[in-house]
């Protein structure tokens, strides 16, 4: 009955971005949303991007499953989340600047709360790492106070909410080769290249 409702009642682009745009403003105001989300192409796949009323919280390649992590978006911050293709743009500019070597760092609000104990102590060290720059995996675990936990920081990388923004593909094994990553080693050779000039 809503279909037939509705029928023949398709606005035009710019009447649908306006109008959803309204939609996130209301619902944000009503405090009726959790987390704004958008997805954007990229030269190392679509990168899914969600903000909540803090800042930035998730950047998540396509290997790590969009469906997932919405649904742990959900779980973790709250289940109102809104798909908003222009929300965000903020995120998508300065991430468009890095991908054309415009932009060396990131002027963002981020919201770490996807990072706990240690794993936020590594996340949080991680932009020191200075674009063009790498430090290896036993040089963070020094930094954070944490000198045997090399291991540990890897992890801590391979679980970073918010990859490119914050660099955890800066950090690389002690024989300068580049390690895991969770775009994948391809994604983490591109990045580096990248910065390298």
């Amino acid at each position: 009955m809503t279909d037939a409702l509705f029928a023949g009642l398709d606005p035009d682009p710019a009447t649908r971005d306006r109008l959803r745009a309204r939609l996130v403003r209301d619902a944000a105001a009503a405090d009726l949303l959790d987390v704004v989300v958008r997805t954007v192409d990229s030269p190392v796949g679509p990168l899914l991007l969600a903000g909540t009323d803090r800042g930035l919280v998730k950047v998540a390649f396509a290997r790590e499953d969009h469906d997932r992590v919405l649904a742990t978006l959900a779980t973790e911050i709250g289940p109102r989340l809104l798909a908003d293709p222009a929300g965000l743009d903020d995120v998508a500019r300065q991430l468009d600047q890095y991908f054309t070597g415009a932009r060396t760092s990131f002027d963002l609000d981020v919201d770490l709360r996807l990072a706990h104990g240690f794993r936020r102590d590594v996340v949080a060290h991680l932009p020191a790492i200075a674009y063009g720059h790498t430090a290896s995996y036993a040089e963070v675990a020094r930094a954070v106070g944490r000198p045997r936990a090399s291991r540990a920081v890897g992890t801590a990388c391979a679980r970073n909410p918010l990859p490119l923004v914050v660099p955890c593909h800066r950090v690389v094994r002690s024989d300068g080769t580049p390690g895991q990553y969770g775009g994948g080693e391809r994604a983490k050779r591109w990045l580096l290249d990248l910065e390298a000039g």
